[in-house]
């Protein structure tokens, strides 16, 4: 069963920012919401973004007013702004105040390097893209790359952009969002279409 039953969950925040990749995020956000957590957007400033995918989203707050103390977990997704220069460089710094916290952080394509460059890869397996998408920022943690659909380490998790659902995987199991067997089960039957793993999620009262 959800382990959200009858508590009540710090909100997640959600980075947007323009070239926003829109469908990186959504499998997170959508099952963390059904499971009782509130999703904030957090902008460069309170002004609208535009995703990739040509969609307008107003953020609830700006970086520059974000806690970690008042999140349960900070997610950043991909966008072409990554690659493009400095201007996302303050969400990845964010990133740092939140795992120097204690407070997770997850991030999926374009977002993992910019915690490259951040120096928040060094020390922590993770993967990407490719290896050689995270190795052109110069960073020092090559070594701990590892060739996964989805890595979780040191209360980070990671992921290439083609893995939305095993990112949402490892984001459900970091917040003990539901047990192994639900999670597994979830992942089953939006990555795979496993109508068997259905029924486990109807029993545990998932869906």
């Amino acid at each position: 069963m959800s382990s959200s039953t009858g508590t009540t969950h710090k909100p997640v925040y959600l980075a947007v920012y323009d070239t926003l990749a829109d469908w990186e995020p959504g499998h997170a956000t959508a099952q963390l919401a059904r499971a009782g957590y509130r999703i904030r957007t957090v902008g460069p400033t309170r002004e609208p973004v535009t995703t990739v995918g040509g969609l307008r989203i107003q953020p609830d707050l700006a970086l520059a007013d974000v806690r970690p103390s008042d999140a349960a977990l900070l997610v950043l997704p991909g966008a072409d702004l990554w690659d493009a220069g400095d201007d996302l460089a303050p969400f990845a710094r964010t990133a740092r105040a939140f795992l120097d916290a204690g407070v997770p952080v997850a991030a999926i394509c374009g977002a993992t390097a910019g915690l490259a460059r951040e120096g928040l890869l060094d020390s922590r397996n993770h993967t990407s893209a490719v290896s050689f998408y995270l190795a052109a920022t110069g960073y020092g943690g090559g070594e701990r790359y590892v060739e996964a659909d989805a890595v979780t380490d040191g209360g980070l998790v990671t992921a290439g952009p083609t893995e939305p659902v095993a990112f949402a995987r490892e984001i459900l199991r970091l917040l003990k969002v539901y047990d192994d067997e639900a999670v597994d089960a979830w992942y089953r039957l939006f990555h795979d279409s496993d109508a068997e793993a259905y029924a486990v999620l109807e029993k545990a009262g998932v869906l």
